[in-house]
């Protein structure tokens, strides 16, 4: 996969969302990193937390402002992806739109290859 394909792009109601919550957490060096692990009812799922360490083998993506870490393994199978933050009826959650999932669970939390 190319470095162009491993990009990974934020909404700017993703970011705003990031911003919110860094500032609650009230530290300002966290960024939202985004891992995927196997499981969930698709084969992988998505994983979100705040975090302010970063290793060898991640990768900083910054859009409108905040900043997203995503490991080297998670960034194969998410490049090209955008996430974005929704709010519905039903609640408010970030969503990935994923180019390289070929299938998604219902809450759009896991999916396959």
């Amino acid at each position: 996969m190319t470095e162009t394909a491993r990009q990974v792009q934020m909404t700017e109601s993703a970011a705003k969302r990031i911003q919110e919550l860094i500032a609650s957490d009230g530290k300002s060096d966290m960024m939202l990193r985004l891992q995927v692990s196997g499981g969930g009812c698709s084969g992988f799922q998505y994983e979100f937390s705040l975090d302010s360490d970063k290793t060898e083998e991640d990768h900083i993506f910054e859009n409108h402002g905040a900043k997203m870490v995503i490991d080297d393994v998670s960034l194969d199978l998410l490049g090209g992806a955008e996430i974005d933050f929704v709010r519905e009826l039903v609640g408010a959650a970030f969503r990935v739109n994923n180019p390289n999932a070929t299938s998604s669970c219902g809450c759009g939390s896991s999916f396959s290859i």
